[in-house]
């Protein structure tokens, strides 16, 4: 049986509508989770899955999640989903594609008479991007791992924990310290999303199948110099801890440069507490943060890093405390469901090309308990995205629907039979 075509019309009208729901004092399209834009968004969400013919609930993670029933409901499900909050100044594609589209998907099997054997859930994820307490995938960790007690402990700038704001937003935070979701629930995963860089569109690639997904290192490096006048203290006598972090920036900066595969290194802030223009900082404190899919230049490019950053800051008396994180570990998609999707390709002689993804995603944490996959379409205007000039085609979204429609259905033949 052949599957009826994604409608892009539909899709667009959809991406329209979600847009709506933005924070008008905040440029882009800005929908942050625990934000009330976002808060608002949720019902909206919820009406198109109803209207879709799923079955509507939330977990305790928050997320929600549309569920239309397959012929062996007990065989585990086949998800599918992604996020539809925002960064600050962020655009209209980024997760929300993953979601809409999962739901397209869905209109499209049903239209087409399919009715799978396993269950088919969509998911959209509460949270994916970086919150103001300092993590990101609040709900796909608090579904597949369960949150630690201390995130619901910390506080943002304004001194609010983060389980206050929670049960402001109608989340019991108990219910999101152990997994939300049960063992082997979850027969495969599969995020379409855009590729928020422009391989793609520069190779004139309409799809790309995920083999893996960046692990990201974090440092927050801490400067302390001498506090002094900006116009009496001579240069060559200064404990600059400015100028020590510039160095460590550059120095960054290098290392990602010279890395052989993929790899980039990124410094995002420099705080000095000091507002005064008169003083030499005595305490600069910087964030940075290293990406690759390479394990091996990751650790590498760490010790490189924690090793002329503090040389460069002793050579001028400045001393440096590092505090290193590891955000995400390189997590590898699964091979049945890469199989599955560029069989897919295959068959419907659609050109795509393997390739990893420097973004982190929801799909890194449901690796974690079952197969896990990822298509990427193309992102135009130069590739950008966590930007208002993000931009996807509605043709290349259709495509990635129904992609990822045929991808499900030939799961649904594999897995866990």
């Amino acid at each position: 049986m052949t599957l009826a075509p994604a409608e892009a019309d539909r899709i667009t009208g959809d991406l329209t509508a979600l847009a709506e729901y933005a924070d008008p004092g905040l440029p882009g399209w800005s929908r942050r989770a625990l934000g009330e834009p976002y808060r608002e968004s949720r019902p909206w969400v919820e009406r198109l899955m109803r209207e879709a013919g799923l079955e509507v609930s939330r977990d305790a993670a928050g997320n929600l999640r549309g569920r239309l029933p397959g012929r062996r409901p007990g065989a585990g499900a086949l998800v599918t989903g992604s996020h539809t909050d925002s960064v600050v100044g962020g655009g209209r594609f980024d997760g929300v594609v993953g979601v809409l589209g999962a739901i397209e998907a869905v209109r499209v099997l049903r239209e087409s008479g399919v009715r799978l054997e396993h269950d088919l859930v969509v998911v959209d994820f509460y949270g994916e991007e970086t919150n103001d307490y300092g993590f990101g995938c609040l709900g796909s960790r608090a579904a597949t791992e369960g949150l630690e007690a201390e995130l619901l402990d910390r506080v943002d700038d304004d001194g609010v924990p983060l389980h206050a704001r929670l049960t402001a937003h109608d989340i019991d935070p108990a219910g999101l310290l152990a997994p939300a979701w049960r063992p082997g629930e979850v027969a495969a995963f599969v995020e379409l999303h855009v590729e928020q860089g422009p391989q793609l569109a520069e190779q004139g690639v309409p799809v790309g199948v995920v083999t893996a997904v960046t692990g990201i290192e974090r440092l927050v490096a801490t400067f302390h110099g001498r506090r002094d006048h900006a116009g009496t203290r001579a240069m060559t006598d200064r404990r600059d801890a400015m100028v020590a972090a510039a160095r460590a920036v550059l120095a960054i900066q290098r290392v990602g440069c010279e890395a052989p595969v993929h790899g980039v290194a990124t410094t995002t802030h420099l705080d000095n507490p000091n507002p005064s223009p008169n003083v030499v900082a005595a305490e600069v404190t910087m964030a940075s943060e290293l990406r690759s899919v390479d394990e091996v230049w990751l650790s590498g490019a760490r010790r490189q890093i924690a090793e002329q950053v503090v040389a460069e800051a002793q050579a001028g008396g400045v001393d440096v405390e590092l505090d290193w994180t590891t955000d995400n570990a390189v997590v590898r998609t699964d091979e049945v469901v890469q199989g599955a999707v560029s069989a897919v390709l295959d068959e419907a002689g659609v050109p795509w090309v393997a390739m990893p993804s420097g973004a982190t995603h929801d799909a890194v944490h449901v690796a974690r308990v079952a197969p896990a996959g990822m298509i990427f379409i193309p992102s135009r205007n130069g590739g950008v995205s966590h930007s208002p000039d993000e931009l996807s085609d509605p043709a290349d979204i259709a495509l990635g629907v129904d992609t990822l429609a045929a991808t499900l259905r030939r799961l649904d033949r594999e897995v866990g039979r």
